[in-house]
């Protein structure tokens, strides 16, 4: 699935979800949980691969201990990604809002069936 900014508009406090509307996206409550689920850990991968590349800017080969503690613009850098809202947050909101593309192969398969 190709990357996507997180929408910062999105709250990163806690929410609450009406469960019947978000099982009524797929039908099934533990579907729209699975679906949740599989998209938080895409926004989570994505999320640390971008963490990693702006740290890997200031990485270095000496361990110099002023170094460590002078090196603000990796706390700064840190402390954004904290403020982010969690991927669970934004992976809801996503299917809440019909932001989020996802198929059911179990379906796919009854309708490839009934067609033959």
């Amino acid at each position: 699935m190709p990357s996507k900014k997180i929408n910062m508009k999105i709250k990163s406090k806690i929410t609450h979800l009406n469960v019947d509307e978000i099982a009524s996206k797929t039908g099934n409550i533990y579907k729209s949980v699975r679906v949740i689920g599989k998209r938080a850990r895409q926004l989570s991968a994505a999320q640390k691969e971008e963490l990693n590349e702006k740290l890997a800017e200031f990485a270095s080969d000496v361990d110099n201990l002023e170094e460590v503690f002078e090196n603000r613009e990796q706390i700064e850098i840190s402390r954004y990604f904290e403020r982010l809202p969690k991927s669970t947050t934004v992976a809801s909101e996503e299917l809440v809002n019909d932001e989020l593309f996802f198929r059911d192969p179990e379906e796919e398969e009854e309708e490839d069936l009934n067609l033959d």
